[in-house]
């Protein structure tokens, strides 16, 4: 502690009644270099936390307690270690063209400044204890060192020609690429991702993980690592770590903290590099129940009808990423048990499940999915799920096995349920095999769900509904939520996903209507009429309960 910072914080300390200017000068006199705030709390007078708060309360500050709080590593990372031991701060969070830092001597304008040109960012000071304060900047020090020599030694690797064809080095668990690529599997199962983005560029390799459905930066290295990461992961998922020219698809298995993970990979000559994609599939996701989706009750009523039919075809309906494989399997944990002849063909098999017969399709072998489904109905199933509709030949097998006592189970992509009709139509499938075998079409996305520890209710305006078609009665606007941000959410104000359905049940009027060959608006315009909810309805219900947003709603919802 230099004399100058301590009379400024005693002063500070004596404005705020937290100590006497007696007790500052004793706490100077006998400091030997240590700070105000450990000799006071050593004297008895103050403890540090006392400190803080007095001085965030003099200086009109916020205070925090760093213990609590989820610092953002984006924010740590824009300081150097170096830095933020020298003037004892600790960026973050960012929050637009702000640095909230946190402080334990806030008046030190000098530290301030110097931050403002380092990080290019407007600094926000808040208030923290400090041996908190430290504790936090030794932790992410740790870390960033941690990374830094895993680059370095990867870097050491490279320079020294390692090839790829030193396998014992890159498959040995004490490797650097090894230790790089725990790290970043780790942290993406912990922060609950989806899918793990490792992007070549011309001079950075750059790291993001899609969590909720929208992908977050987290790490960038020198493009020099990336060929040993690449070759590592291939050599993990079982590829061909000599091919650089070809797409290649591959799987492999983690158990972290009792949780087991399966991480499907695909890899993709770019014009810098391989692009790695990992998808992650936990296996306990595939136990979840129809419940647990999201459903409201007359879409659940209205599929759960269609299960408990003993034939005909359900449909699943939606983009790629928007929930269709685990919906399919709650559909199965619904109708399967020991007295069900339960057998799937999937493309890839994204679960293994005990107790299902589960089929994995592969072209080149000649294994389609049409060739697989001939020989199912051979075995005698009760129920077939299909991973997906593709083909004429595979949808015409599809449509046959529903209308001769099985039920199938399959996805097909359309924007919604009723295009499911047309779809199969235009695929050159008879439309009175479609009318006669589908029984219901389920449509969904994804929407996040707003963090339940700091959503923030608002009234909105007339102007505002109007304008994305929000259903309220003039002059009784609803009470709605939106997000703020919080610890417990990364600041993001969303935690988890649930889904958004649009059920059509194909009656008689709809199955007149595909025989003729109706247009698409008219089928749903029928649907409509005999009580279908929109994907649009289903999501402005959700955000009347306040667990999403209008403006999330909007993102996933055309």
């Amino acid at each position: 502690m230099t004399a100058a910072s301590g009379k400024r914080l005693g002063k500070i300390l004596v404005q705020a009644g937290a100590v006497t200017q007696e007790q500052v000068n004793e706490a100077i006199e006998v400091a030997d270099g240590r700070s105000l705030t450990t000799v006071l709390d050593e004297l008895g007078y103050a403890d540090e936390v006392a400190i803080a708060q007095a001085v965030a309360a003099q200086m009109g500050l916020v205070y925090i307690d760093l213990s609590m709080y989820e610092i953002d590593p984006n924010a740590a990372t824009l300081l150097s270690a170096d830095l933020a031991q020298r003037y004892a701060v600790m960026p973050i969070k960012v929050q637009e063209d702000e640095l909230v830092v946190a402080m334990s001597d806030p008046a030190n304008i000098f530290a301030i400044d110097d931050l403002r040109i380092v990080t290019g960012y407007e600094i926000k000071p808040v208030v923290a204890a400090e041996s908190e304060l430290a504790s936090a900047i030794e932790r992410f020090a740790a870390a960033q060192q941690n990374v830094d020599d895993m680059v370095g030694d990867l870097e050491e690797a490279v320079t020294a020609g390692l090839d790829d064809s030193e396998d014992e080095d890159l498959e040995s668990e004490e490797a650097p690429v090894a230790k790089m690529m725990n790290l970043i599997i780790t942290e993406a199962i912990r922060q609950g991702a989806g899918d793990i983005y490792i992007e070549p560029g011309e001079k950075e390799m750059r790291v993001r993980y899609r969590i909720d459905g929208v992908c977050q930066e987290v790490m960038r290295s020198p493009m020099r690592v990336h060929r040993q990461l690449i070759s590592r992961l291939k050599i993990n998922s079982g590829m061909d770590i000599a091919e650089k020219r070809l797409p290649q698809d591959g799987r492999f298995g983690v158990v972290l903290e009792k949780v087991a993970v399966d991480f499907r990979v695909a890899i993709l000559p770019l014009v810098y590099g391989e692009l790695c994609v990992m998808r992650l599939l936990r296996r306990d996701s595939i136990m979840m129940s129809l419940e647990d989706l999201g459903f409201l009750d007359q879409p659940m009523t209205r599929l759960m009808d269609s299960l408990n039919l003993p034939y005909g075809a359900i449909l699943v309906t939606g983009p790629t990423g928007s929930g269709k494989s685990t919906t399919l399997y709650a559909a199965i944990n619904k109708t399967n048990d020991v007295k069900t002849n339960l057998i799937t063909v999937e493309d890839p098999v994204e679960y293994r499940l005990a107790g299902l017969s589960q089929v994995q399709v592969h072209e080149k072998a000649g294994l389609t999915f049409a060739a697989a489904l001939r020989s199912i109905l051979r075995q005698d199933p009760d129920t077939v799920m299909i991973g997906e509709i593709r083909d004429k030949e595979t949808g015409t097998i599809a449509i046959e096995a529903a209308l001769t006592g099985h039920m199938v189970l399959s996805t097909l992509h359309t924007n919604d349920a009723p295009s499911a009709m047309t779809r199969l139509t235009e695929m050159g499938i008879e439309p009175f095999l479609i009318a006669s075998a589908i029984t219901c079409v389920l449509a969904q996305r994804l929407a996040r769900r707003l963090c339940k520890d700091c959503k923030e209710s608002y009234t909105p305006t007339e102007e505002s509904l109007n304008r994305v078609g929000f259903p309220f009665e003039p002059g009784n606007i609803p009470k709605l939520y939106r997000a703020v941000g919080c610890k417990k959410c990364n600041n993001i104000g969303y935690r988890g996903r649930m889904g958004v359905h649009e059920v059509m049940t194909v009656s008689e009027n709809i199955e007149r209507l595909s025989v003729a060959n109706a247009s698409t608006d008219e089928i749903k315009a029928a649907a409509i009429a005999e009580g279908m909810k929109t994907l649009r309805d289903d999501g402005f219900l959700k955000v009347l309960q306040g667990t999403t947003s209008i403006e999330e709603i909007m993102r996933v919802v055309v």
